[in-house]
């Protein structure tokens, strides 16, 4: 699971959260394929037949979701949902799960809750399928869409005019560095030494996609995971955050625009670009804060309690869990990472842009 997203915490920007969720949704796609690789912020089903408790395909969730529930850890969409609506694609892209040859061509979305940069991480959870594996599945349907398309050339010219999103890190930390009962990491690392080493692990595997035939990138940042509600109540510090997580994460992404840019210099045809969660849930304004509490009743995972009863008006809420935003903070982080509002937003590219280039 994705346990991330810093407290969006004024009355004002809740409400500008409803006013964001009118979407202008281009006629045709912009681009001519969307592929998606993270863990529980877009998992949209690929869990729900693994053996884990990172799986989200019972009520509540999807109360709000057309098509109800689906496996997605929020109440209707996910910001990789609200992403591809923006890019102009009729329908949602189709989970690895269950994806027909048809389907394929439009894209894929690979997300798998639990799942991290580290072979490892979230292994706690049971089932998961880590961005390594996400790469490999993703190069059998690179393979596919050769065998479909009949000219290897088409398909590679084809790919590059793709966005590919990647949003990961976050089980690195909650399910794996800060769980020293489970794993050894924290013991073998100082935090600023596991951002170095977990940053030079996504370098090879962000290489790897490129390798694949992937041009128009857009890598996550992860936003101040020790705000969220479980991992409050779980430290029980007393503040309205953890600011140990909140330090140790900052290490990792104070090095993802810099391995942006490196990639960029390296390959003069790649297009990566970094998206600053952060940057995009700082509060603004001023007012009265919204309480760091999830919609949902919650198990001691964090999840919601199978068959609960969540609160009544979700667009008021940020957390639908104990983890995971609502729709209305989806479409947020969303339409700020398409269209950037201030210049840390998103560096050098928005995603709008990016889909232009």
């Amino acid at each position: 699971m994705a346990r991330e997203l810093s407290p969006l915490n004024s009355v004002l920007m809740v409400l500008g959260f409803i006013l964001a969720r009118t979407l202008v949704v281009a006629s045709q796609p912009q681009v001519p394929c969307y592929f998606i690789f993270g863990d529980s912020l877009v998992d949209n089903g690929n869990n729900n037949n693994l053996r884990t408790m990172a799986k989200a395909n019972y009520p509540p969730y999807g109360i709000d979701f057309p098509e109800g529930v689906s496996g997605r850890f929020t109440n209707n969409r996910t910001l990789a949902d609200i992403i591809g609506q923006l890019l102009g694609f009729p329908d949602f892209i189709p989970p690895y799960a269950n994806l027909t040859d048809q389907d394929i061509s439009t894209g894929v979305n690979y997300g798998s809750g639990g799942a991290g940069i580290r072979e490892e991480s979230g292994r706690n959870l049971g089932g998961r399928i880590s961005l390594s594996r996400q790469l490999v599945n993703h190069l059998a349907i690179t393979s596919r869409l050769t065998l479909m398309q009949r000219n290897s050339t088409f398909t590679k010219d084809y790919l590059k005019k793709c966005i590919y999103i990647v949003n990961m890190g976050s089980n690195d930390y909650i399910n794996n560095y800060f769980m020293p009962n489970e794993y050894p990491t924290s013991r073998i690392y100082n935090t600023d030494r596991y951002a170095e080493v977990l940053v030079q692990q996504y370098s090879t595997q962000l290489k790897t996609l490129y390798n694949s035939g992937a041009r128009k990138i857009a890598v996550f940042g992860l936003g101040q995971i020790g705000c969220t509600p479980a991992e409050i109540a779980m430290f029980r510090t007393g503040g309205p955050c953890v600011d140990s997580i909140n330090d140790a994460v900052k290490l990792f992404n104070d090095r993802l625009k810099p391995l942006v840019d490196q990639l960029n210099k390296d390959n003069s045809d790649a297009r990566f670009t970094f998206i600053n969660i952060t940057s995009i849930s700082a509060p603004q304004g001023g007012g009265e804060s919204v309480p760091n509490v999830p919609c949902c009743p919650v198990r001691e995972d964090g999840q919601c309690v199978p068959n609960s009863i969540p609160c009544p008006v979700r667009d008021l809420s940020v957390y639908y869990d104990g983890f995971h935003p609502t729709d209305i903070a989806n479409s947020v982080l969303a339409t700020r990472s398409f269209t950037a509002v201030s210049s840390t937003d998103a560096s050098p590219y928005d995603i709008s842009q990016l889909a232009q280039l």
